[in-house]
C-alpha cells in the first residue's frame, strides 16, 4: 500500500537521521570493506563485483570521472593525492573551493567523443606511476589497469550491473568506502554527517501535501528519440525525496528511450531535464520544440528544470545539490 504524501516524507527524515548508527561495512551502493578503517592496509572493497586491493593509502591518484571528485573533496585528499585527472569537470557542479582544488591538478585530457566517452592513452595515464585510478575508459578498464599493478574503483552505479534500488544512503556507503581507501574514516564520518544534516534541511521545504507527477529525461539535441529514468536510476528515490510521483515508477531500467507519444499518455506535472554539456536553452527546446509536446501539462506549465547529468546520477553528494536544486525550483 502506498503511504499518503506526508507520511512518506516523514519515514524519509527518519531513514536519514537513523544513517549515521548504521555503519556497516557493507551497503547498498555495492561497495563493501573488509578493513576495519584502522589505516591498517592492504584494505580490500567490493566494486562492481571484483575484490580491489588496495595495499596501502593511495598517494597518487587518477581521476578518469568527475563523479568522484566531490567524494575526495569532503574527505581533503582532492588537491593532496590526485596528481592528474581526465575528462569533463563542468564549472556548474562546484563550489568556490571544490573548483579551485580541481583547478590546481593537471588535466590530462577532456578529449570526449560524440557519445561522452573519454579518449584518453592507457600510455598516458600509466606514466602518472598511479596508485589507484577512480572511474574507468574504454580503454581503461578494470582488467587492463590490473595487468600493470593497479586497482580501479569504479561509481556503483556506473558498474555493469549497478544497484537495483540506489538511494541517498549510497551517497553515505560511498563515501566511507573512499574514506576507507584513503584512510580518512574519521573525515568520512564527518562528511556523512555533514551531508545528512543537509538532507534532513532540504527534505523540511518539501510540501507535505505535494502531489504533482514527475519525469526525468535526457533529451537528444538537434534530434532524436529522448532517455527517460525509471526505478534502477538515483532519478526515482530523487523525485520521491521532492515529494513527487514518478511517471515511469513502475519501469525497473534504469535509463531507457521514451516516445513523445508515451510521455504524453503519462503525461507528467514536472519535467527534469538532464544533459553534460551545451546550453540548456537547447536542451529544453529538444523537448518543449517536438511535434505534440504542447500536449504535455509540465510544457504547458513552464514546469520544467535544466540540470547538469550529475546533480541526478550516480549517487554523490552532488545528487544532493540536484535534490536541492529540485525544491528550490519547485517549492517557490
Amino acid at each position: 500500500m502506498k503511504l499518503p504524501r506526508s507520511a512518506a516524507l516523514a519515514a524519509t527524515a527518519v531513514l536519514v537521521t537513523t544513517l549515521a548508527a548504521c555503519g556497516s561495512e557493507t551497503g547498498s551502493s555495492g561497495s563493501s570493506g573488509t578493513a576495519a578503517g584502522d589505516g591498517t592496509y592492504p584494505v580490500t572493497v567490493e566494486n562492481c563485483g571484483a575484490d580491489v586491493v588496495v595495499d596501502r593509502a593511495p598517494e597518487r591518484a587518477v581521476l578518469l570521472k568527475p563523479a568522484a571528485a566531490t567524494y575526495l573533496h569532503e574527505l581533503g585528499v582532492l588537491d593532496d593525492v590526485v596528481t592528474a585527472r581526465a575528462g569533463a569537470y563542468p564549472r556548474g557542479y562546484y563550489d568556490e573551493e571544490t573548483w579551485a582544488e580541481l583547478e590546481s591538478v593537471p588535466m590530462l585530457s577532456d578529449d570526449l567523443d560524440s557519445a561522452g566517452h573519454l579518449q584518453i592513452s592507457k600510455e598516458v595515464v600509466l606514466a602518472q606511476q598511479p596508485d589507484i585510478v577512480l572511474g574507468e575508459a574504454d580503454n581503461l578498464t578494470r582488467e587492463t589497469l590490473g595487468a600493470a599493478g593497479i586497482p580501479l574503483m569504479e561509481e556503483p552505479a556506473l558498474c555493469p550491473e549497478p544497484p537495483s534500488d540506489p538511494s541517498f544512503e549510497d551517497v553515505h556507503d560511498q563515501m566511507r568506502t573512499y574514506g576507507r581507501i584513503f584512510d580518512r574514516t574519521e573525515e568520512a564520518e564527518a562528511a556523512v554527517e555533514r551531508l545528512q544534516g543537509r538532507l534532513e534541511e532540504i527534505l523540511a521545504e518539501v510540501d507535505p501535501d505535494e502531489s504533482r507527477t514527475a519525469a526525468v529525461l535526457y533529451p537528444t539535441v538537434g534530434g532524436g528519440t529522448p532517455y527517460a529514468y525509471g526505478t534502477s536510476s538515483m532519478a526515482h528515490p530523487q523525485l520521491e525525496a521532492a515529494g513527487f510521483t514518478n511517471v515511469f515508477a513502475d519501469t525497473s531500467e534504469r535509463v531507457f528511450e521514451v516516445t513523445l507519444e508515451e510521455l504524453v499518455g503519462r503525461d507528467p506535472d514536472v519535467l527534469i531535464l538532464l544533459h553534460s554539456d551545451g546550453d540548456p536553452a537547447d536542451v529544453e527546446a529538444a523537448i518543449t520544440q517536438m511535434n505534440g509536446a504542447r500536449a504535455l501539462t509540465a510544457v504547458q506549465d513552464d514546469a520544467i528544470l535544466t540540470q547538469l547529468f550529475n546533480f541526478t546520477e550516480p549517487p554523490s553528494p552532488l545528487a544532493i545539490d540536484g535534490l536541492e536544486r529540485i525544491v528550490e525550483h519547485f517549492q517557490r
